[in-house]
């Protein structure tokens, strides 16, 4: 009796499975993935050099190959969603690696300057609560 109701569980499930279907991601949503996780990255206080060096090195390479594939995605033609019209109106934001190559910048660099911070906000800047 115990093993007919496993049985069936087991087939309910594999069923389910089947019927939801694999979770597919665009390219548009893999790359602000893998931007994110370099802004992380970047942006992290608890990393090492080397440590942050290694996580900015692999996810540059992942998103110079992501961009790439965005930029010539046909299936991004034509759609008019909040998300690629966002992604395509802040070209130096979305596409950040190219946009850092293109004005020859560093990344942390060119990421701070688009949402506006500045080296004299920095120095302003004083350690408080609000």
């Amino acid at each position: 009796m115990k093993m007919k109701w496993i049985s069936i569980l087991m087939v309910a499930w594999v069923l389910c499975g089947a019927a939801l279907g694999p979770a597919q991601a665009d390219t548009l949503e893999n790359m602000e993935r893998e931007r994110a996780i370099l802004l992380d990255a970047l942006l992290s206080p608890g990393l090492t050099v080397a440590e942050r060096e290694g996580r900015i090195t692999i996810s540059k390479t992942r998103l110079i190959d992501l961009e790439r594939m965005v930029l010539r995605d046909k299936s991004l033609m034509g759609r008019n969603t909040p998300t690629v019209r966002a992604a395509f109106e802040n070209y130096d934001l979305t596409f950040l690696v190219h946009a850092t190559a293109e004005k020859n910048l560093a990344l942390i660099d060119h990421w701070l300057h688009e949402v506006g911070v500045s080296t004299p906000a920095l120095m302003n800047a004083r350690i408080g609560r609000r």
